[in-house]
């Protein structure tokens, strides 16, 4: 599925340790959030309009990843993305409605020194990941298809499989269902372009309000591997959303030993490190 007419955000600081582990919280510390918990914020990744500078840049691919040319700290973030319908009054969003969920790679480059948050997320066409195979979401409330689906995340090197990020149930994201869509709603009618954020309102008036958001909800921890290793050229990134009752984290490392990824029940996003 192609997604150029969809405006792409991602979500900060949604998973408890992540900002920490991938040298980030630092950048958040003058961000004022609603609780502990909570989100820190909204980011851009691409915006559909010839107005958007460098996020006019379809970064999406769903097999390869290109390295940026002056970076070689780059790191796979696994997450779990989600297709929403964007619902609009007088200018502003009223309601977004998740109809998809897709294994995610919010892949970055650790750039200390980035003045906004995007600036370390598209650097040009493929450098984001999401799976071709979109599960269709019943409900986005507790006892919907989502809550039984987890996180798995893989680098494979050669003829080795090492696992990249905490196998993670998707329900332990700290807002989720309800409580996400009404952050997400409150963050792009009124997140200001100040520290690390933007304003999306902005963004979405440039990009003529368009009528759907692919949106990344937070990656997850790191293994203690993924934490201390970046993509090297030749590796191949695996993010696997996958049904717990379905699968064991283990079954899961047995497919992608054995490249079997395109059963039931999960989407699989397998993406080769360009040389």
């Amino acid at each position: 599925m192609n997604f150029e007419h969809v405006i792409g955000l991602g979500v900060a600081g949604n998973f408890a340790g992540h900002l920490e582990q991938a040298g980030e919280a630092k950048d958040f510390v003058a961000v004022k959030v609603a609780d502990a918990v909570a989100p820190k914020a909204i980011f851009p990744f691409y915006v559909p309009s010839a107005d958007a500078g460098f996020l006019q840049t379809y970064p999406l691919s769903s097999d390869h990843i290109v390295p940026p040319a002056d970076a070689d700290n780059l790191q796979i973030e696994p997450e779990v993305a989600l297709l929403c319908d964007i619902h609009y009054q007088d200018g502003l969003v009223v309601g977004l409605t998740p109809r998809y969920f897709a294994a995610y790679n919010d892949c970055s480059i650790r750039r200390p020194n980035a003045r906004k948050i995007s600036e370390k997320k598209n650097w040009g066409p493929c450098s984001k990941g999401i799976s071709s195979t979109l599960l269709e979401i019943d409900q986005f409330a507790p006892g919907g298809v989502m809550d039984d689906y987890r996180i798995g995340c893989y680098l494979v090197r050669g003829s080795e499989v090492y696992r990249y990020g905490v196998d993670s149930p998707v329900v332990e994201y700290s807002y989720f269902h309800q409580r996400l869509i009404d952050w997400l709603i409150n963050q792009m009618n009124f997140q200001k372009d100040e520290g690390p954020a933007e304003n999306i309102a902005e963004l979405l008036k440039k990009a003529d309000y368009p009528t759907q958001a692919l949106i990344s909800i937070g990656a997850t921890r790191y293994t203690e591997f993924g934490e201390t290793h970046f993509l090297r050229p030749g590796d191949r990134s695996v993010v696997v959303v996958y049904k717990g009752s379905a699968y064991s984290a283990h079954d899961i490392e047995e497919k992608v030993r054995n490249n079997q990824l395109s059963d039931a029940f999960l989407s699989a996003l397998v993406q080769q490190v360009d040389v």
